[in-house]
């Protein structure tokens, strides 16, 4: 399956948190959208991987994807090894992205800059041709991204560009809030986490609202890119 962007995390809902409102437009707009849960997220403070296996599926269902699938990597131990790069390596080939959404290049979680790393390098060696890998047998075709564009998590990093996600943000919130053992929930009994706070659950809103103040939409999200961006013309820039 051939899809237009392939958006990788390191932890299911990693993706949905960072980029939401970015997969929910491009899919509006038809465009095509995997994504790639790096981990099961087992050592997460709340909930199972049963649990996270589940809101995965329903966050998925929210946004409209086309395919999601998970490599159970190990969460918390996350190695930029050959092991890892060829099991992504996989997945690029197998979905041909032109564009891969991956980590935040550096956040409070050390595996989001470690999975910000090996997805990078992994979508350099995807397109290396004597690097050789079948999937169910048969033998794939090298394949690397046009772009690779690191969304912005816990951190405040200053973006490269922004997206407009006007129109798309309670639609980013409900696929968040999906993961109901990980996020706010007054009636929950589990231990407290950094994420789980009211305070993360309405940050959703005022960061993306902050970002949409600073580039003239009413709501935004910001993206890192590893080289410049060529534009054609000014077509679709917001003045």
């Amino acid at each position: 399956m051939k899809v237009d962007i392939l958006a990788i995390g390191a932890h299911p809902d990693d993706v949905e948190l960072g980029c939401g409102g970015t997969i929910a437009k491009l899919i509006s707009e038809g465009k095509k959208v995997a994504i790639v849960d790096l981990t099961q997220g087992e050592l997460g403070t709340r909930g199972t991987n049963e649990t996270r296996a589940v809101e995965a599926a329903e966050a998925s269902k929210i946004l409209g994807i086309s395919a999601r699938e998970n490599l159970k990597m190990k969460d918390g131990f996350l190695l930029n090894s050959e092991e890892y790069q060829l099991e992504i390596i996989k997945v690029i080939r197998k979905y041909q992205p032109e564009i891969v959404l991956c980590n935040a290049i550096d956040d409070r979680h050390p595996d989001h800059a470690k999975a910000s790393k090996l997805v990078s390098d992994s979508c350099f060696l995807s397109g290396l041709i004597k690097i050789n890998t079948t999937l169910e047998g048969v033998e794939q075709k090298f394949w690397r991204p046009k772009q690779v564009f690191h969304y912005i998590q816990w951190k405040n990093i200053e973006p490269d560009f922004v997206i407009d996600i006007s129109g798309f943000l309670d639609k980013k919130v409900e696929a968040c809030l999906a993961y109901k053992t990980q996020f706010y929930d007054p009636n929950s009994t589990e231990p407290m986490t950094p994420i789980a706070t009211k305070d993360f659950l309405d940050s959703l809103t005022y960061r993306a609202q902050d970002l949409g103040r600073l580039s003239g939409v009413d709501y935004a999200e910001g993206f890192t890119t590893e080289k410049y961006l060529a534009l054609k013309n000014f077509d679709g820039i917001i003045f």
